[in-house]
């Protein structure tokens, strides 16, 4: 191998090697210890522990509970709703919200956001990000189509709003049916 190779060789990243393996291994073990027990109980020594690594490669990676709760949170969050493609904004959302609703009745999911969403900022943010995305493209592709669809932040304001109120602070999951009237009450 010559230098030149050795050192594109070097630069390439390496599909999923240690790193991969201790975020997983670490994500796994917030997720356990959240199913277990209260999130104000996660530290770093137990999460290090329970994920077979040192406390200081924890530490080193995310720095605090927080960033690795908004790190998780980010992760889980991305991509699990899939922006559906119905040919009118109205199929899109209600099909999207109930999606959404679905997704929030899980009991591990709702740990998970409360407890991202009690880090503060970082945790909200990780929370809904992705799902705003999602409404901009679904609000995008209406625009496309010659239609005006309300804006992002009405939106996200009538339909998020009330599904992460019950979901995360009345402890109420909406059903699919509910999530569609929430269409419904938006688009009038």
């Amino acid at each position: 191998m010559t230098t030149s190779d050795h050192s594109t060789s070097a630069t390439r990243p390496r599909p999923g090697g240690r790193s991969a393996r201790v975020r997983y291994a670490v994500h796994r073990a917030v997720t356990e210890l959240l199913a277990e027990d209260a999130a104000e109980n996660l530290t770093i020594p137990v999460i290090a522990a329970r994920a077979g690594v040192h406390a200081t490669t924890v530490y080193r990676r995310w720095g605090s509970v927080p960033e690795l709760l908004g790190d998780i949170a980010s992760s889980r969050f991305s991509g699990d709703v899939v922006v559906p493609d119905t040919g009118s904004l109205r199929g899109d959302l209600e099909r999207w919200v109930s999606q959404f609703a679905t997704d929030l009745a899980d009991p591990d999911v709702l740990k998970l956001m409360r407890a991202a969403v009690g880090t503060g900022p970082l945790g909200c943010d990780a929370c809904v990000a992705d799902r705003h995305t999602q409404l901009a493209a679904i609000l995008d592709r209406e625009r496309a189509r010659g239609g005006d669809p309300p804006s992002l932040d009405r939106t996200a304001d009538l339909l998020l709003g009330p599904l992460y109120y019950r979901a995360v602070f009345i402890n109420r999951p909406a059903g699919p049916d509910w999530a569609r009237d929430l269409v419904a009450g938006l688009l009038g």
